[in-house]
């Protein structure tokens, strides 16, 4: 039976986790939902050499990577990916940008850090923008009364409905895909606005007015992704992977969430 060791069981990885069960596959993971604790390394040295795919979902801390800080030596040999951000390109003034684009010009640097030590271990790095999907989207931010449109002309975001980063990370498990950076994000980038004005029109509500970014009374994390305008690219995942995804836009995405609601 093949055998995957997921670090940070989390809400994608979580799907990732039950589709290749459902496959077949062990699926090994740290987590809060998981059955292995990160800190025990007799336990997590032991999964290791069992498993032939490691996926890696945990985030920088202290400008480091703590699963290759602490378990990088005993990699060697796996199929290796790791999650990682679009946000480590940085600003692109609202331009397209590949897997040839420059890293590290961002507010993401410790992300970029990441995102080049798994590179040069040899993973498959997944680059992904804004995720959403059941119970993590614009519907909850409308019936939280969070939601906002802003004043921002030409700013657009790039998002991936969260089945689409499964079936890409999948695709690229089964297809054996080169090592590198792939980014998995949807076919049309677009304002936060548009998200929220089709959100509203499903749920048969008007939308919350229009106002600027110091009227919004973001958090500063909320503000800083205004900072960033880029649209990403995702033909190398299509031609490489053979991915495609099952959402292209996010008018297909929200409407399957609110089907299932």
């Amino acid at each position: 039976m093949s055998r995957l060791l997921i670090f940070g069981l989390g809400y994608t990885a979580t799907r990732i986790a039950n589709a290749m069960r459902e496959r077949g596959w062990q699926v090994d993971a740290t987590g809060s939902a998981g059955n292995l604790d990160f800190a025990d390394s007799d336990t997590i040295t032991a999964a290791l050499a069992s498993a032939s795919h490691v996926l890696s979902s945990v985030p920088p801390a202290d400008e480091s990577d703590p699963v290759l800080d602490r378990y990088g030596t005993v990699l060697d040999g796996k199929w290796l990916g790791y999650l990682s951000s679009t946000g480590v390109y940085g600003d692109a003034l609202g331009a397209w940008v590949d897997e040839s684009a420059p890293t590290g010009g961002g507010r993401r640097s410790a992300r970029t850090t990441c995102d080049s030590r798994w590179l040069e271990a040899g993973a498959r790095v997944f680059r992904l923008p804004g995720i959403y999907g059941p119970g993590r989207s614009a519907f909850e931010r409308v019936a939280q009364g969070k939601a906002h449109r802003i004043d921002l002309p030409g700013q657009v975001f790039s998002r991936v409905h969260v089945d689409d980063i499964v079936s890409g990370v999948l695709a690229a498990m089964a297809g054996d895909a080169p090592a590198g950076a792939y980014n998995l994000a949807d076919d049309l980038p677009s304002s936060q606005n548009s998200v929220i004005e089709e959100t509203c029109r499903l749920l048969e509500q008007e939308p919350p007015p229009l106002v600027t970014l110091d009227d919004a009374n973001l958090s500063p994390m909320a503000r800083g992704f205004y900072a960033e305008n880029r649209k990403v690219a995702n033909g190398k995942a299509r031609r490489l992977l053979g991915w495609e995804p099952r959402y292209p836009t996010y008018r297909e995405g929200l409407a399957a969430i609110r089907a299932r609601a």
